[in-house]
């Protein structure tokens, strides 16, 4: 059995052997943007860990071969074939020798298995048995000098499916500082003014990978003294209102064509695209930024196992400095989700969006103790009832009048392809509009 792989040598490998990080950094390879030289362990090897409490016989020398290259210093990360994140170990900037490296593996694999992990796996349907592939990069600085830093890009706005780069960075420091939430972050549009040449590399790239996506997509970067390094890339997971405008950009763009388009929103995306805002007139007790569409109203809790406790009894609105892997049953529990710190790209930010739960990120104001939380001067107490705007980034107290937005222009050209195809023009809901024209796309195609 073979259990390492050189990116530039996987390049027909699927993700479920080589995991799905290893697969975006093989097609970065292949499409010729920077990526730092690396070797992937398979899910195979994991597995066989799992299994057995140990590494198999042969993968020490393998890797010890492959890394021989890869310089001083590595970065060591999990890589399902479905994406988890945060919720397995990462080591970084570890001396590759023989034994930090078969400690290494064994603590990422064993990562698996955490209950946190098993928790968001519950959650998202993901089968257990998979295992998780392993990276094993060639390190990039963040921290290197004053023309260092990471960050995080999507090549459309998340939210709104606006064809505007969207993201932040964090100059000087490592792409962990960018995830965790604890760090004050910019704007990703900042580095035009900061790192020009880095930033119309980063522009190209994202236009580059949306033509072999034909979809948007999402980055993670660091640039080393003035050269830009792609780590991480995957189709951006668009829902809702930003689902259903990118496929109808797309279309116009002539990226793919209007059935492409149909095809690709679901009913589920048209639940949410007319979004809900808190009204004007609520009692509005701190702003932040809103990360996830919708409003969502609960008792403050301000700790995952107070969310999941409290939950029992109603909806639950968590509300933490910053969120990380061990929150995940909180978060899960929770019906909304509000931190101190963090900005799109945090962990809080990112479990939200995958959950599709409201959530409000750097409320810079915010102090979060163990019988309530203060903002603005105001003192909340745990299980008073607050409400926030995903949107609008807004937290309110009480439960405030709702208003939906107006029509969406773009559902109303998506909804018109769809009566086109179906040839049915009665009156329907949007659902039932969309799912009509899928299922005459669906027939028409070959086998």
């Amino acid at each position: 059995m073979v259990w390492v792989r050189h990116l530039s040598a996987a390049l027909d490998e699927p993700p479920e052997v080589v995991g799905g990080k290893a697969h975006g950094l093989v097609l970065l390879h292949r499409l010729g943007l920077p990526v730092p030289a690396g070797v992937v362990v398979t899910t195979e090897a994991c597995r066989a860990f799992l299994r057995d409490g140990r590494l198999p016989a042969g993968l020490r020398e393998e890797l010890a071969t492959a890394v021989d290259t890869l310089g001083a210093s590595v970065s060591v990360r999990s890589g399902a074939a479905v994406s988890m994140p945060g919720m397995m170990d990462t080591i970084l900037n570890l001396h590759p020798t023989p034994e930090a490296l078969d400690e290494a593996l064994k603590s990422v694999f064993a990562s698996w298995d955490t209950p946190r992990a098993r928790t968001y796996r519950t959650l998202h349907g993901i089968p257990h048995d998979l295992g998780t592939a392993v990276v094993v990069q060639q390190m990039v600085f963040g921290d290197r000098d004053d023309h260092s830093g990471s960050g995080v890009a999507f090549s459309r706005d998340p939210d709104t499916g606006a064809n505007v780069p969207f993201g932040e960075v964090l100059f000087g420091h490592q792409g962990s500082d960018v995830v965790s939430g604890r760090s004050l972050t910019h704007p990703v549009r900042d580095l035009a003014d900061r790192e020009p040449l880095v930033w119309q590399g980063l522009l190209a790239a994202l236009r580059r990978l949306e033509q072999h996506y034909r979809d948007a997509c999402y980055v993670e970067f660091t640039y080393e003294s003035g050269e830009l390094w792609l780590l991480q890339v995957r189709p951006g997971r668009f829902t809702g209102a930003a689902a259903v405008r990118l496929a109808t950009d797309l279309a116009d763009e002539h990226l793919i064509d209007r059935a492409e388009a149909l095809l690709r929103v679901s009913p589920q995306h048209l639940q949410h695209v007319r979004t809900s805002r808190i009204a004007p007139d609520a009692d509005v007790i701190a702003r932040g930024l809103g990360v996830c569409p919708g409003v969502a109203s609960g008792r403050v809790a301000v700790t995952a196992d107070e969310a999941v406790r409290m939950a029992a009894d109603g909806p639950v609105v968590l509300v933490r400095p910053e969120t990380s892997p061990a929150d995940i049953r909180g978060l899960a529990a929770a019906t909304g989700i509000v931190t101190a710190r963090g900005g799109p790209a945090s962990h809080a930010a990112v479990v939200a969006r995958s959950m599709g739960k409201p959530a409000v990120v750097g409320v810079v104001d915010l102090v979060v103790g163990a019988e309530s939380v203060t903002v603005g001067g105001r003192v909340v107490g745990v299980g008073e009832l607050i409400s926030i705007d995903g949107t609008g980034g807004e937290v309110a107290l009480g439960r405030p009048r709702v208003v939906t937005a107006a029509e969406d222009l773009h559902l109303h050209r998506l909804l018109g392809w769809a009566d086109e195809v179906s040839g049915d023009r009665s009156e329907r809901g949007e659902s039932e509009r969309l799912v009509a024209a899928q299922a005459v796309l669906r027939s028409r195609r070959p086998g």
